[in-house]
């Protein structure tokens, strides 16, 4: 039997509720991917070209430092690895996160949380900066339509 982790970054939050209800479903352990510096409304206002946000994803070698380094990885076999979808990219924090650590003969399933944006460049970028690892993709979570049919069949996929 795998162990898994979901691996966490949520802006708003809305990435954090998706993210207890997947671990509740799977009986995994849960992670928060912290930022040093937390984003604050400001920074994650997408109409603002100058916004945070806005200027690390047009920098794609901008890498936000974490908070800590404490997700203990080498104890799982499965990471699912969440974020909230950035003009169809990933946050850099998990950029930063992924160059972090060693996920060499891991399972990483990537998902994340959207109203409209779809995954993109972001599987590609991932493969990219993880060498040795399994990348699956999972699903994007449709922030305002939401269901619990759709945790169900994102679980069954993995």
């Amino acid at each position: 039997m795998s162990k898994k982790l979901i691996a966490f970054f949520t802006g708003s939050g809305q990435t954090q509720t998706a993210a207890q209800k997947i671990a509740k479903l799977l009986g995994c352990d849960i992670y928060e991917i912290k930022p040093k510096k937390k984003y604050t409304t400001k920074d994650l206002d997408y109409n603002d070209q100058s916004s945070r946000s806005t200027v690390e994803c047009k920098n794609r070698a901008c890498r936000p430092e974490l908070a800590d380094k404490n997700a203990n990885i080498a104890n799982y076999d499965t990471i699912l690895i969440g974020f909230p979808v950035w003009w169809y990219l990933a946050p850099n924090i998990i950029l930063t996160f992924l160059e972090s650590y060693d996920f060499t003969g891991k399972k990483i399933v990537i998902w994340g949380t959207s109203y409209s944006s779809k995954m993109g460049n972001t599987m590609a970028e991932i493969r990219q900066i993880v060498k040795g690892a399994n990348i699956v993709e999972g699903t994007i979570f449709d922030i305002g339509h939401r269901k619990d049919a759709d945790y169900q069949k994102f679980i069954k996929g993995i």
